[in-house]
């Protein structure tokens, strides 16, 4: 039986295409910020464009989007903004930057954008308990530290090769929202990153020493909480056999 939708029904869920929409606007502002180097501004609209992200998944599940409107795909709108938000305009920040010199940012940039387009290729990018299946593209998150923390050269263009290369690992990465294992540790941990990185926004990148180590203690339960959850259930297995 072929459920059956009314006017009002289609419009609330392109309003919600819309929203999702409205991510590509914040991207192509975040991009004249970073042209002109304003990078307080330009992470700011990632982020806004990350908030955006974060709720219309949920909204379009709760009015089931994809039954009302089969012919228009939430799941590519989705990806073609988060490939410019989490990828590409990264990726051009820390080129124009310069933070970790030439030819090294031109490098670190070229392997971002290219591995991140592998990525979202990849139709075994989540697996079936919801975690990302290899680095799921987080440039966003990993470029704002480096502005933030303002590490070595050479530390930052090997945590980029580094990130870069477990794109193609089959290692697992949290999903904060939909992996259910330590969903409310992972949830505070998210918030606490998100309430350090804007008080590093509006310290104009010079936080204190308490502010930029707790935004990297937190990005590395982020980074690493997958791979250890799937090496404790490894070694489960082996005592079990």
């Amino acid at each position: 039986m072929t459920e059956e939708y009314d006017r009002a029904d289609r419009w609330r869920a392109f309003a919600i295409h819309l929203l999702t929409a409205s991510g590509a606007f914040m991207a192509f502002l975040s991009l004249i910020a970073a042209a002109e180097q304003r990078w307080v501004a330009m992470f700011a609209w990632l982020g806004l464009a990350l908030f955006v992200d974060g709720i219309d998944g949920p909204m379009a599940r709760k009015v089931n989007v994809k039954g009302v409107l089969p012919n228009w795909s939430g799941d590519l709108l989705d990806s073609i903004i988060d490939y410019a938000t989490y990828s590409l305009i990264p990726a051009v920040a820390l080129y124009l930057s310069g933070m970790i010199g030439r030819p090294s940012s031109f490098v670190a940039a070229a392997l971002i954008v290219i591995s991140s387009a592998i990525y979202y290729a990849d139709t075994r990018m989540k697996t079936t308990d919801n975690f990302f299946r290899g680095f799921p593209v987080a440039w966003n998150f990993v470029v704002f530290t480096l502005f933030a923390v303002r590490p070595p050269e050479w530390a930052a263009f090997t945590l980029v090769v580094l990130c870069a290369a477990a794109t193609f690992f089959p290692v697992k990465f949290v999903h904060p929202v939909r992996v259910r294992v330590l969903r409310p540790l992972t949830l505070a941990v998210v918030a606490l990153w998100s309430v350090l990185g804007a008080i590093v926004l509006i310290e104009n990148f010079e936080p204190s020493p308490l502010v930029r180590w707790g935004l990297v203690a937190s990005g590395l339960y982020l980074l690493a909480i997958g791979g250890i959850l799937q090496l404790v259930d490894r070694l489960r297995g082996t005592r079990a056999s």
